[in-house]
């Protein structure tokens, strides 16, 4: 499968705060919930896989795309917040594919590697 021909099942929006920014990350959770049919995910307030801070994800669907990430884009309040797509290759999705608002983190890229190849 060529890259013009992958299918974006969904997309990821990973919200990232820390415990001084937990209660913005609230706020905005609260207001896309609310504003969005999409599926809130759980907090994290410890890394987990490949995110260095904690953070709770956002899934929603292709067609939701330009109503959700202009949202995100005027509402992140200074939040890091990663946008990637669903196409089954999580290094690419969470890499090259990726969007980033605010400032962009590094992610632990291996340990996408070591369960993309398990």
């Amino acid at each position: 499968m060529t890259e013009d021909t992958i299918e974006i099942r969904g997309f990821h929006a990973h919200i990232y705060y820390d415990p001084t920014t937990r209660d913005v990350a609230a706020r905005i959770r609260e207001k896309l919930g609310a504003r969005f049919e999409v599926r809130l995910g759980r907090w994290h307030d410890q890394p987990v896989g490949p995110h260095p801070q904690a953070m709770y994800q956002v899934a929603f669907l292709p067609e939701q795309f330009s109503e959700v990430v202009p949202w995100l884009m005027l509402n992140h309040e200074g939040l890091g917040v990663l946008i990637h797509p669903e196409t089954g290759d999580d290094v690419k999705d969470h890499t090259e594919h990726a969007l980033w608002l605010g400032d962009k983190l590094d992610l632990n890229v291996e340990f996408l590697r070591r369960v993309q190849t398990s």
